[in-house]
C-alpha cells in the first residue's frame, strides 16, 4: 500500500484480500481458523504484527493467535486482558468508521491497564500520517446477531504510514469475513463435540442395551416384557428361558398369551387389581402340563424412548416352595397333628362363620328364612318361645327393621335387638344379606334343615390307653377318624376337639336326619380295630345339638356336649363298654 491513489495497487491489495479470505474457510478447526486470520492480516493486508483477542464464555478476552513477531508470541499469547479494559479501548481516540484508533497521544493512558500488549519506543512522527510505535488500531468482530466475538488488533503498517481510507476499508471488510469464520468455526466445533457426545452416548446406551439384553436372558428368575394400552394391552412381547421352562412353553408360543390367559381363574381378580406401575402380586399361573405354580409377579413400566411407547416389564419369581410350607404351616395350625382332623380352633371358625348375633325363630323354616333374606324381612322367635316378627320399614311401620306393635309379647323399637332376652345387637350393621342359620324343632319334625353338631366321645378308650399304651391308642384314635371321616358327606366338617372327643357338624338335616347319622357313625366305630395284631373295640357317645344365630361357637358346642353326657348316662355301661 505504498501508493493508495493508483489503481493498480488497489486491485492488488483486492486480489490479496480475496486470497486470503478464501484461506479462511480452509481451516479445519477454531484454532486453525484463527490463526489463518492473523497470518491473513501479515501476508495480504501489509501490517507486520497481528493478533486475535477472542472473547472467553466469562467474557473477558484472551489473546488467541499472534503472528509476525516469535518473541511477542511467546510473550502474551494466552494472556487475558478483562472486559471492561477492551470496552474502555473500543470507545476512545478516532472512530474510523467501524475501526477505533488511538493515537499515541492518547494511549499513554493505557498503558497500565491489564490488556496484554506489545510495543517499542520510537521518536515522533516525523510527519502528520506516520505511524508511531504506540499507536493501537482495532478491528472489532461481532456475530450476526450483534454480540463480540473478539478485536483484531495491527501495529507497524510496512509502509510505515497510518492506513488511508482504502487501507481502512480493507481492514474492514476482512474483520467481517474473520468473524464469519470464526462463527462458522465454533459452530463445527459444537457440532463435533455434539456428535462425540452423541457417540459416546449411543456408545453407553448399546452398552445398557447389552447389559440389559444379558441380564434379561440369563436371569435365574422369569422375566418378560409385554405391550401397555391398546388392544392387545398385556400381551408377551418377549420372555426369557427361565420363564419358559417355569412354564414349560417355548417363547414363541407365550407370545401368543397374555398373563391374563395363563392365570389361575380364582386368581384373575387379583391380576386385575395389581396396579400396571410398581404393582405386586402372588398368583397361579398355567403349565403346559395344566398344572399351576404360584408366583410372585413384580412390575415396572419401561419407556422405549423418551416420548416412545410404554412397557411392561415383569420379573416372576417361583414361590411355589414357599406357598407349599405356607400352606403346610396353616394346616398344621388348623388341623391336629395326629389325625389330620381339623382342630378345636378351626371347628370354631367354621361354626362361627355360619353364625350371626341375631336370635332366629326355632320354628322358621330355611326355605322361610332364605325368602327371608332376599326380601329385607326376617321372621324368627324369641327367647321365650312366644314369635317376634321384624319387617323393613314402610308405611305404618317402626323404620327399617324396627318391630311392628301386635299383642303383649310384642315390641316396637328403633333397635331390633330391643326385646327382652335378645342379644347385644352387631356393631357391623344389619344381617340384610346373611341366610340365618336356624334350629329344627326337637319334639317334632316339621322339615325343618338345620346344622347338626354331634359330638362324639369314646367309650372305654381311657381302659385301652392305661393298658396297651399310648401308642396303641392313639392307632385308636387315627382309626376312628379315618371310619368318622368315610362316614359322612363330602362337604361335612370332621373334628377332633381333644382327647377321644370328636365332633361333627352336618348342614341341611333335619331331626331325624341327625339321629340316623350319630346311630350311622356308631356303628362305624364299634367293629374292633387291630393294632400291632391285637382287636380292640372302642363304643361311642353321642350328642346332638343345632347351630343357630345367636348363639356363639362355645355355646353351640356346650349344647351338644350337654346332650352327649345325657345320652351317655342314659345307657347302662356295659352297653358303653367296648375292648
Amino acid at each position: 500500500m505504498e501508493t493508495e491513489s493508483e489503481p493498480y495497487v488497489r486491485l492488488a491489495t483486492l486480489r490479496q484480500l480475496h486470497r486470503v479470505v478464501a484461506d479462511l474457510n480452509t481451516a479445519r478447526s477454531l484454532a486453525d481458523t484463527l490463526q489463518t486470520v492473523v497470518d491473513g492480516i501479515v501476508v495480504g493486508l501489509g501490517y507486520e504484527l497481528a493478533c486475535v483477542n477472542l472473547v472467553r464464555p466469562d467474557g473477558d478476552l484472551v489473546v488467541a493467535a499472534f503472528a509476525g513477531d516469535p518473541a511477542a508470541e511467546a510473550l502474551i499469547t494466552g494472556r487475558v486482558g478483562s472486559r471492561a479494559s477492551w470496552e474502555r479501548r473500543l470507545t476512545m481516540g478516532e472512530c474510523w468508521d467501524g475501526l477505533r484508533f488511538i493515537p499515541h497521544t492518547e494511549g499513554w493512558v493505557l498503558l497500565e491497564d491489564d490488556v496484554p500488549q506489545w510495543h517499542t519506543d520510537g521518536p515522533d512522527p516525523r510527519f502528520e500520517d506516520e505511524w508511531h510505535p504506540e499507536d493501537r488500531l482495532y478491528a472489532p468482530m461481532y456475530a450476526s446477531g450483534g454480540e463480540l466475538l473478539g478485536v483484531i488488533s495491527v501495529d507497524r503498517p510496512r509502509n510505515g504510514r497510518r492506513p488511508g481510507a482504502w487501507g481502512r476499508e480493507a481492514l474492514q471488510m476482512y474483520a467481517f469475513q474473520a468473524a464469519i469464520a470464526i462463527s462458522n468455526a465454533r459452530l463445527r466445533a459444537n457440532m463435533q463435540r455434539a456428535l462425540v457426545r452423541l457417540e459416546r452416548e449411543q456408545q453407553a446406551l448399546r452398552a445398557s442395551e447389552e447389559s440389559f439384553r444379558q441380564a434379561f436372558e440369563y436371569a435365574p428368575s422369569g422375566m418378560a416384557i409385554a405391550e401397555m394400552g391398546g388392544d392387545q394391552h398385556g400381551r408377551l412381547l418377549r420372555t426369557n428361558d427361565a420363564l419358559c421352562r417355569l412354564l414349560g412353553r417355548p417363547a414363541s408360543v407365550l407370545r401368543r398369551y397374555s398373563f391374563s390367559d395363563l392365570v389361575h381363574p380364582e386368581d384373575i381378580g387379583t391380576l386385575l387389581r395389581t396396579s400396571a406401575e410398581g404393582g405386586r402380586a402372588e398368583l397361579r399361573l398355567g403349565r403346559r402340563d395344566g398344572t399351576y405354580v404360584w408366583v410372585s409377579l413384580r412390575n415396572s413400566v419401561v419407556a422405549d424412548a423418551a416420548d416412545g411407547p410404554r412397557f411392561l416389564l415383569t420379573h416372576v419369581e417361583d414361590i411355589e416352595e414357599r406357598k407349599r410350607h405356607e400352606l403346610q404351616l396353616a394346616h398344621r395350625a388348623s388341623h391336629d397333628s395326629l389325625t389330620g382332623l381339623p382342630n378345636s380352633a378351626e371347628l370354631r371358625a367354621r361354626l362361627g362363620a355360619r353364625l350371626c348375633r341375631r336370635p332366629q325363630s326355632a320354628r322358621a323354616s330355611a326355605i322361610e328364612a332364605l325368602d327371608a333374606a332376599y326380601e329385607g324381612r326376617e321372621v324368627h322367635g324369641g327367647h321365650d318361645g312366644h314369635e317376634v316378627r321384624v319387617e323393613a320399614g314402610g308405611a305404618g311401620g317402626a323404620g327399617e327393621h324396627g318391630f311392628q306393635p301386635d299383642g303383649p309379647d310384642r315390641y316396637t323399637a328403633s333397635d331390633p335387638f330391643d326385646f327382652p332376652g335378645a342379644p347385644t345387637a352387631p356393631t357391623d350393621g344389619p344381617y340384610d344379606h346373611h341366610v340365618h342359620t336356624v334350629a329344627p324343632a326337637t319334639d317334632v319334625d316339621d322339615g325343618t334343615k338345620g346344622l347338626a353338631v354331634l359330638f362324639c366321645d369314646l367309650d372305654g378308650f381311657k381302659s385301652i390307653n392305661d393298658r396297651f399304651g399310648h401308642h396303641t391308642g392313639d392307632a385308636v384314635l387315627i382309626e376312628v377318624a379315618r371310619r368318622l371321616t368315610t362316614g359322612v358327606r363330602d362337604g361335612d366338617t370332621v373334628a377332633r376337639l381333644g382327647g377321644d372327643e370328636f365332633v361333627v357338624l352336618a348342614d341341611g338335616l333335619g331331626a331325624a336326619d341327625a339321629a340316623d347319622l350319630a346311630v350311622r357313625l356308631r356303628n362305624a366305630i364299634i367293629p374292633p380295630i387291630r393294632v400291632d395284631g391285637r382287636a380292640v373295640r372302642v363304643g361311642a357317645s353321642f350328642g346332638i345339638g343345632w347351630a343357630s344365630c345367636g348363639m356363639s361357637a362355645d355355646e353351640v358346642l356346650r349344647s351338644a356336649d350337654q346332650r352327649m353326657y345325657i345320652e351317655k348316662r342314659s345307657r347302662s355301661k356295659a352297653h358303653r363298654r367296648a375292648g
